[in-house]
């Protein structure tokens, strides 16, 4: 499941910054831009807050008050390291002066998923700052007057030698040449270049070979004279080279910054909560998502009310899924209003009915003022061919993380929906990293048709990216009678 699209939007300040904002373009769309202003950027430890804004050539109609918008700002606080935000604020313009309405927010942190805006709202706040141009100069000038002194030592100890050789020389018998001073300048020079660098001597006695469940490569600017075992433990870099070390374990492999969740692999669900120390609910979560839905309660449910409109949208292949950006969409239940965020696929379905997988699922992930998110799942099976279906499946990107926005094709999510509208309910969590629990589930009871060549469109993209079930706990379920 993924939440969170541009839904959770730019890193923004409280307004009570005096200081008149400087809007600086990061990225333009058709429709809209994205601003950003630098100087609102603060930072602590891994994360950043900062203002920015989305601004709309045209006008939009604000459900709420009816009046329309133009702008639209958000304070936002982005987590550099896990790639998380969580939206604290959100402000509707009609123009750069003009407040229609305001929205405090108190929602939970969110994966931002790569290719979306916020992805790349994300890239530009948590650049590491470029260090000041003064503290630069002052390091360099630092080195070079430490490399002077040390050349200064090395060039006099060495005119005290060769001085020494010189009388000893002449004190001699024979017709032994007196040394030269080209060896010793040179030496004070690799000398001079080491002490500057402050690194150890390149020269590392091993400890004793090293095994076959690990490869060291090895670079250096020279040879050495003789073969020599290589150490099991890396040394420290040798001037002049350097040295890589291979380890060929599933440990050493979670270690690694760059290795993203997945549904497979070592990077797989059993993985997650290893891969970053954030995800840790995907491993010790009482309230998880998927489950196997059985032995629910039946009981007269309130119905879903859904106020699911024709709107454009943009489709992406974010490397999990295909995920589909909707506006202007809701549902209600129990008095509170759900935002529809996005909608996304599974194949095959993660959730299970008593004990019975289905083709694919479609998630439709709707998040409340207060930050809680409700999603609505719709069983998928094979059928007949789905219009709506064939309308996202012909505006496929031909690359994963490329946004497509389609400039006359409209999408309606009530199209998605069975007639019947009775459904499972239950608290669970996120299905994907972090995991976050307190998500309210909404499983549809009646599956939806979807044409075989539908399905294998998706397969071709996804075989398998469903999340196995987790253990129900002492979780109530409720369904509709």
């Amino acid at each position: 499941m993924r939440p969170l699209p541009f839904a959770a939007l730019l890193a923004v300040l409280p307004a009570t910054l005096l200081a008149a904002p400087t809007w600086q373009t990061i990225s333009a769309e058709p429709g809209k831009r994205i601003e950003l202003d630098r100087t609102t950027i603060k930072r602590e430890g891994n994360t950043v807050q900062a203002q920015g804004r989305v601004v709309l050539d045209k006008e939009l109609i604000d459900a709420r008050t009816g009046d329309g918008y133009r702008v639209i700002e958000a304070i936002t606080r982005y987590d550099c390291g896990t790639r998380n935000a969580k939206t604290i604020k959100r402000i509707y313009k009609k123009n750069e002066n003009e407040v229609v309405r305001e929205e405090e927010l108190n929602g939970a942190d969110l994966p931002v998923r790569s290719g979306t805006l916020d992805d790349k709202v994300l890239r530009e706040v948590c650049r590491p700052p470029k260090e000041n141009l003064n503290e630069l100069a002052e390091k360099a000038n630092k080195a070079s007057a430490q490399l002077q002194e040390a050349n200064a030592a090395l060039l006099d100890k060495t005119k005290d030698k060769n001085k020494a050789s010189a009388i000893k020389t002449s004190e001699n018998a024979g017709n032994e040449a007196v040394p030269s001073i080209r060896p010793n300048l040179k030496a004070a020079a690799e000398a001079a270049q080491a002490a500057q660098k402050r690194e150890p001597e390149p020269a590392v006695k091993p400890e004793k070979p090293v095994t076959p469940s690990a490869t060291l490569v090895t670079r250096s600017a020279a040879p050495p004279a003789k073969p020599r075992p290589m150490p099991t433990k890396r040394p420290a870099a040798a001037e002049g080279g350097y040295m890589l070390e291979i380890a060929h374990s599933e440990e050493a492999a979670l270690q690694h910054a760059h290795l993203h969740w997945d549904y497979e692999g070592v990077g797989g669900p059993e993985n997650w909560a290893r891969i970053d120390p954030k995800n840790t609910l995907c491993a010790k979560g009482e309230r998880q998502s998927p489950i196997d839905i059985r032995d629910g309660i039946r009981v007269d449910l309130e119905p879903i009310k859904f106020d699911y409109r024709p709107s454009r949208f943009r489709i992406v292949d974010n490397g999990h899924t295909v995920q589909v950006n909707v506006g202007e969409s809701r549902i209600t239940l129990t008095g509170k209003t759900y935002e529809l965020v996005q909608f996304h696929f599974h194949r095959p379905s993660e959730e299970k009915i008593n004990g019975q997988r289905f083709d694919m699922v479609a998630h439709l992930v709707h998040k409340a003022d207060d930050g809680q998110l409700a999603v609505v799942a719709v069983l998928l099976q094979q059928g007949v061919e789905h219009p709506l279906i064939q309308t996202l499946w012909n505006n496929l990107p031909l690359e994963k993380n490329l946004t497509v926005e389609p400039p006359s094709a409209v999408v309606n999510p009530a199209d998605l929906l069975p007639e019947q509208r009775t459904y499972y309910t239950y608290m669970g969590s996120l299905t994907t990293p972090p995991c976050t629990e307190g998500v309210l589930w909404l499983v549809m009871k009646t599956p939806v048709g979807i044409s075989d060549e539908q399905i294998r469109i998706f397969s071709r993209l996804y075989r398998n990216n469903a999340r196995p079930v987790q253990p129900l706990r002492d979780r109530l379920i409720k369904e509709s009678r």
